[in-house]
């Protein structure tokens, strides 16, 4: 793994100010040693949410606890994991399980699952009404990424405002093709996701992730509906610590999973998803089995 004891305040600086790797590829006899004379390790970890405040805490807890933080901030998903599968970082968090393991179909890359952080409701709403009272017979804007669409989908089966076709190729990710139309009391328009705060400031109902509910403004909290987060058609949107698969066991990658799961980082978590967020426990050998399931499918 990429990481290196800091040795001196000042190669720190230097190695700060000219943003170069913060490390270099050691062995495990070193990385022991690291850790026995009470040095501090640096770990370059990549992400797209660098501004919230959950990881300000995170980096401060990770020094409390010998590690140094290189936070490398990405403004578009796409490079992220391609950074991390070539070395230039040695983790990352910014996805959920089902973006990886696209990512991985689509690369030839392995990338695996260190450990689980938490998942974010993905939830209906509908200006000025508090419930699903007459909503039959509306037409629901829903997001048309692939990443969402699906989840969208089943957001409403969940709701009971759609039924799904028998023997549909994937229960997790369907389609409106999939829909049973006749069986359904609503319709679905996909848009692109930015498009679905402007269908709800027209009085339709419609489908909001949580970028485009905090850059519209829109309360998480004002809600008529949104899936269950322990439910199985919620698993894929994990949100996952991500390492080369020679990584996951590393003991300083899993202490960082340990720190995002502590009360502290929780609570600055739930603060910047505006209490939407909800923290998820689970096995890492059950986390890499959901992926390989997406993956083969």
């Amino acid at each position: 793994m990429r990481m290196k004891r800091t040795l001196a305040t000042v190669a720190a600086a230097a190695i700060a100010a000219t943003g170069l790797v913060a490390c270099s590829d050691d062995s495990n006899d070193n990385k022991d040693n690291n850790a026995k004379d009470g040095g501090n390790v640096t770990v370059k970890i990549g992400t797209t949410e660098s501004d919230q405040e959950a990881w300000r805490v995170f980096k401060d807890l990770a020094k409390d606890n010998g590690i140094n933080l290189d936070i490398v901030q990405f403004s578009d998903y796409s490079p992220v994991n391609e950074a991390l599968a070539q070395g230039e970082i040695d983790v990352n968090k910014f996805q959920h399980i089902k973006y990886l393991a696209a990512y991985n179909q689509s690369s030839g890359n392995d990338l695996r699952i260190v450990g689980s952080t938490e998942i974010v409701p993905l939830a209906l709403f509908w200006k000025d009404h508090t419930s699903l009272d007459g909503i039959e017979g509306k037409e629901i804007a829903i997001p048309n990424d692939p990443s969402n669409q699906g989840r969208a989908i089943n957001v409403l089966v969940q709701a009971g405002l759609l039924k799904l076709k028998g023997n549909i190729a994937d229960e997790l990710a369907p389609t409106p093709t999939d829909i049973d139309k006749d069986a359904s009391k609503v319709s679905v328009v996909p848009v692109d996701a930015s498009q679905t705060p402007s269908a709800y400031n027209e009085g339709r109902p419609a489908i909001i992730n949580n970028t485009w509910l905090d850059r519209a403004g829109i309360e998480p909290s004002t809600s008529i509906f949104q899936d269950d987060p322990n439910s199985k058609e919620a698993e894929p949107y994990i949100n996952v610590f991500a390492a080369r698969k020679d990584d996951i066991d590393d003991e300083t990658l899993n202490k960082l999973v340990e720190l995002w799961q502590t009360p502290e980082v929780e609570e600055a978590v739930a603060k910047d998803s505006k209490g939407t967020s909800v923290p998820v426990y689970r096995d890492k050998q059950e986390l890499n089995d959901i992926l390989d399931r997406l993956q083969n499918k």
